[in-house]
């Protein structure tokens, strides 16, 4: 897999400069800790008002709204599983998020794209689990579309950057992963 459209950051998601940002939500989309309180934060009341209006999202699921006072123009909100052992569809479900925030990304015309370290916070989902998961899915959309010219995984802390960064170096000119990461089987 080629990685020269992935990066790998340390730093605020808040204050990246690209066309969209994704926000770790919760399903009720109105904000709470962590990545999902530092945007909204960032964004100000508007990104509220709006979230309200959508009405929450199902875990895997994602939603697109505005960025207003943050440099992205769109925020995309996806929900990750709870890390509950692993044996609870917790991959799929991650492999969704990103799918699904990729998804919305591509249709509105984004160029580039800022992730945070999905789950891997208070839904306690284990960093190097999750980074190779993502590194993985993010690497497979991209290599089926090219809409999207550089996402980037912008990791709080050096633990999470150190996790991400070996993902990405794992995977770079491997042989292909498809079928590796459970795809959503879930038909409706």
């Amino acid at each position: 897999m080629r990685s020269d459209r992935m990066k790998i950051v340390q730093g605020d998601i808040t204050a990246e400069h690209v066309d969209a940002i994704v926000n770790a939500a919760n399903r009720t989309l109105l904000g709470g800790g962590g990545v999902d309180g530092a945007i909204h934060r960032a964004a100000g009341p508007d990104l509220l008002a709006e979230c309200r209006k959508i009405g929450g999202c199902e875990t895997g699921e994602a939603v697109i709204t505005e960025g207003y006072r943050i440099p992205a123009k769109w925020v995309i909100h996806t929900v990750g599983p709870v890390w509950r052992g692993g044996a609870h569809g917790e991959a799929e479900l991650l492999a969704s998020c990103y799918r699904n925030a990729l998804r919305l990304a591509s249709e509105h015309g984004v160029r580039t794209v800022a992730f945070p370290s999905i789950s891997t916070g208070a839904y306690r989902y284990p960093v190097d689990e999750a980074s190779q998961l993502a590194v993985c899915v993010v690497g497979e959309f991209l290599s089926a579309d090219d809409t999207i010219a550089e996402v980037r995984f912008v990791c709080f802390d050096e633990r999470t950057h150190n996790a991400y960064s070996k993902a990405l170096r794992e995977h770079v000119d491997a042989p292909s992963q498809s079928g590796v990461v459970p795809r959503n089987r879930d038909a409706g």
